[in-house]
């Protein structure tokens, strides 16, 4: 009967172990589809953030050339006096704000990404497989 016991437990830790090893597996996998998610999502802020930097200088281009053109118009030429600090200044704003959208772009992508103080969780099974083995060897020497 003491034989049977100790099958029982034998048999149990195995169904334990094997029971860890799957969740383990199953962890795994399913941290590797929240990181390729959070790749594509990185991915995806970039490409919008690179579009908007790209518009943001167009649009600083063309602004600039229409108030060149006006300078020029009324005689007053664009590269000294009051003209040049307007200039200056266009350029200036376009700078801050490309500077607030990259540290927004910064932020959203610090925002998918998990903490370093979080557990990976991939090795757990594996200790809680060793633990339930410890368990059970310990149940049968004694």
């Amino acid at each position: 009967m003491a034989q049977l016991a100790s099958l029982a437990t034998l048999i149990g830790a195995g169904a334990s172990i094997y029971g860890n090893i799957r969740q383990g597996q199953a962890m795994r996998a399913q941290a590797a589809a929240a990181r390729a998610a959070a790749e594509e999502r990185a991915r995806q802020l970039a490409i919008q953030n690179e579009a908007e930097a790209r518009a943001r200088r167009e649009t600083l281009a063309r602004t600039i050339a229409a108030a060149r053109a006006r300078f020029a118009a009324g005689g007053i030429r664009p590269d000294e006096g009051s003209a040049a600090a307007l200039l200056a200044g266009l350029a200036a704003d376009a700078a801050a704000a490309q500077s607030e959208s990259e540290a927004l772009f910064r932020s959203r992508l610090a925002a998918g990404r998990r903490s370093l103080l979080q557990p990976d969780l991939s090795f757990l099974p594996f200790v809680r497989a060793g633990q339930t083995f410890g368990a059970a060897l310990r149940s049968l020497l004694d």
